[in-house]
Order: C-alpha cells, then structure tokens, then sequence
C-alpha cells in the first residue's frame, strides 16, 4: 500500500504524477457495482479504467480514475476499505505494440501480475494498465524500447 500523503512526482519523473490503482475488496450483493458507480458519479469521479474478479467471498475491484486523492478521501469518508498501488499505464500504437511490450519484459525478467485495458484513451490509443513485480525497472526497459509510459497528468487532461 502506498502513503496517500506521498509526494506528487517520482524520481524517473519529476513533476509527474504516476498512477494510483486502488483495490476494493466487496461484498457479493446484486447492485452494489452500480451503487458504488453511482456514488463515485454523483462526487464528480471518474472511473477511467475498471478490473472486475470474483473469488469466493469477494469482488476484487480494481479501478483508475480522474482524480486519486479525491477517490481516497471519498473510499475513508465512506469506510470502504482499499489498498493502493502505483501500476504502469502503456500506450500502445498499434497491434504489434503488445508483443513488444511483452517481449522486452521478457527480455529483462520482468514478471507481469496482470494486466486490463482503459475505458479511456487519451490520445485515441489503446492504453494498458500493468502490474509488475518491479515497475521502476519496467519503466525503464519499456521507455528504452521507445514504449510510451502515461502519468496521471496525461490522464486527467
């Protein structure tokens, strides 16, 4: 989990914001996405990428939005409990940009936990959102592989 009070920048990149994933553990019961949603709605967040699994006892929701600090204030004022993570938000180009994001991964030994797409494109591109075992490394070895890497500026243009 990461401090929501952590700086604004990180060393690869001063000055920009990376990306905050947030994990909610729910309850199975009908219509608590759609409440959820339309809560996050009505504060004026949104939802610009969205994972959904169910295991057993829980809906694991993971989800990116337009604003973090406001979702983390939103999920404490409601007692919803979350974990953070900061995740790597690769643009791809076209339909070989996938295998070259997967092979220069693989090149390094970097393992991939998983992997979902954005709702939102910014540039009209298709954006992934990856977790890895290391991200700062993934970010170099995908930006040395001319891989563009979003910040949560680009996201929230």
């Amino acid at each position: 989990m990461i401090d929501s009070n952590e700086g604004s920048s990180t060393l690869r990149n001063p000055g920009k914001e990376p990306i905050r994933q947030f994990v909610i553990y729910a309850e199975h019961k009908v219509g608590w996405l759609n409440d959820f949603v339309s809560m996050l709605k009505e504060e004026d967040i949104h939802i610009l990428a969205l994972s959904v699994s169910d295991t057993t006892d829980t809906a694991v929701i993971r989800l990116i939005t337009n604003c973090p600090k406001d979702l983390a204030r939103f999920l404490k004022g409601q007692s919803i409990s979350f974990t953070e993570r900061l995740i790597l938000a690769v643009e791809l180009d076209d339909t070989s940009s996938l295998f070259k994001v997967t092979q220069s991964l693989l090149r390094a030994e970097i393992n991939i936990h998983y992997i979902y797409s954005f709702m939102h494109q910014p540039n009209g591109r298709p954006v992934l959102a990856m977790a890895m075992e290391d991200e700062d490394i993934a970010e170099d070895v995908l930006r040395s592989h001319q891989v563009r890497i979003l910040t949560q500026d680009d996201l929230s243009r």
